[in-house]
């Protein structure tokens, strides 16, 4: 089973800010156009690592995880027959990592040298 802690490399307490910024570095070096040599280990990762800030950036979500896992999350209620009022229990469904990557760097293109033409512009992720 998969940690999301692990996948971002932070610990279970970690702030808000710290999962945003371990997100960013890991989505950037796991970008898939990142790495042609090996672009299936890429993406794999590069969802892994979408999959885990979409769950550990939102409160409620990450409430959900540390309480019962990632069978919380798809309406399985962890620990064997547990059930909770939760607004996953007909199961969560992830968005797609390239959508998070976008929302995340404002729509932009974070490998264009236009990228970091305005460093005030507010960053959206």
């Amino acid at each position: 089973m998969v940690d999301y802690y692990e996948v971002l490399g932070v610990q279970r307490h970690a702030s808000p800010e710290d999962i945003k910024k371990a997100y960013r570095k890991l989505a950037l070096k796991w970008y898939p156009d990142k790495n042609p040599e090996n672009k299936e280990e890429a993406e794999r990762k590069f969802k892994q690592v979408a999959e885990a800030y979409e769950v550990l950036s939102d409160a409620k979500k990450r409430d959900i995880y540390d309480k019962y896992g990632k069978e919380g999350l798809n309406g399985g209620g962890g620990g064997g027959g547990l059930h909770f009022d939760s607004p996953f229990e007909f199961g969560f469904t992830f968005r797609n990592p390239e959508d998070v990557f976008r929302e995340c760097f404002g729509g932009r293109d974070p490998f264009s040298f236009d990228f970091f033409e305005d460093p005030f512009e507010e960053v959206y992720c």
